[in-house]
């Protein structure tokens, strides 16, 4: 059941990458209705496993919040990563980690691959030709999608 919430999320994560890729903007009822989500289905984690969600959600915000200040993240993306990390089971932090830092990587090459395509140069996608910042939400999005593969795949224990 853990993983669950992150699957149906998956049209939401796609959006995210779709917005970010096209605009260069994650809109904020992307991030609140991920909350809102959460909070309908807060009831089905156990109580220790809720707060440490809660907890490591609001450290990724308050750490990206300051990322933010110091404009080294977009608003949307620190937004969306904190809803985000409410749905990331603390048993498998570290492995979600590791699976957004491939993401990030796999992004940036991505990006900067398709920077170099003449034929979308002219293209109406923000991230491809109007902007030299990178779309996070294009690894945010990669992430979340691949997290509960990642998980299955290794067979790292889940809680309750």
């Amino acid at each position: 059941m853990s993983l669950l919430p992150l699957f149906i999320l998956s049209p939401l994560l796609m959006a995210v990458v779709w917005s970010d890729m096209r605009y260069m903007r994650i809109p904020n009822w992307f991030s609140l209705s991920t909350v809102g989500f959460f909070l309908i289905i807060a009831i089905v984690f156990q109580p220790s496993d809720l707060w440490l969600r809660i907890l490591v959600a609001g450290s990724v915000f308050g750490i990206g919040f300051a990322g933010f200040c110091f404009n080294l993240w977009g608003g949307g993306d620190v937004k969306f990563l904190s809803a985000l990390m409410l749905f990331i089971p603390v048993t498998t932090l570290s492995v979600f980690g590791y699976v957004f830092s491939a993401a990030l990587l796999l992004g940036i090459v991505l990006i900067l691959g398709l920077r170099r395509v003449p034929a979308l140069a002219g293209q109406h996608w923000k991230a491809i030709s109007g902007s030299t910042k990178f779309p996070m939400g294009l690894s945010i999005g990669m992430a979340g999608l691949a997290h509960p593969l990642v998980v299955m795949l290794l067979g790292v224990p889940l809680p309750g």
